[in-house]
């Protein structure tokens, strides 16, 4: 089994606030915003939702593409074009259960990119626990 396609896009700020209403001036709406500058944003056209998460300023930012995985044990990556044996993913992180309730993996294209890729957790599977997790990295929940 290969991806589902894109289905996000994940883009780092400096400015949440400006960058959540660049977004909404083309039309996006948010679904859910978090307490820490985070949010997922989606088009009432429909297409891939993009999520904004702010941090901290002077650092490097990133943006990659988040695809879907309908189940992680079972994604296989589609034989490269012309190849004789399946593509070559390099995993910067295997599939790992999150606190937004999925299971990631991050891999990088040829040129160092990350791609995410999503899939549901697989049943009996908990992330962990996501209040934790801010207390954690923002020191509050």
């Amino acid at each position: 089994m290969t991806t589902e396609g894109i289905i996000g896009l994940y883009l780092e700020t400096h400015d949440y606030a400006a960058s959540a209403a660049l977004w909404a001036s083309l039309g996006f709406e948010a679904v859910f915003e978090t307490d820490h500058g985070s949010g997922q944003w989606v088009h009432p056209a429909g297409g891939p939702y993009v999520f904004i998460a702010e941090q901290a300023a002077g650092g490097a930012l990133t943006t990659h593409p988040i695809l879907g995985v309908a189940d992680a044990d079972a994604f296989v990556a589609a034989a490269a074009a012309g190849a004789s044996g399946a593509a070559a993913l390099r995993y910067a992180r295997p599939f790992t259960p999150q606190h937004w309730g999925v299971t990631e993996a991050l891999l990088t294209d040829p040129d160092g990119r990350e791609v995410s890729l999503q899939a549901p957790l697989p049943a009996g599977t908990d992330g962990p626990d996501a209040d934790v997790h801010h207390a954690d990295k923002y020191g509050h929940q």
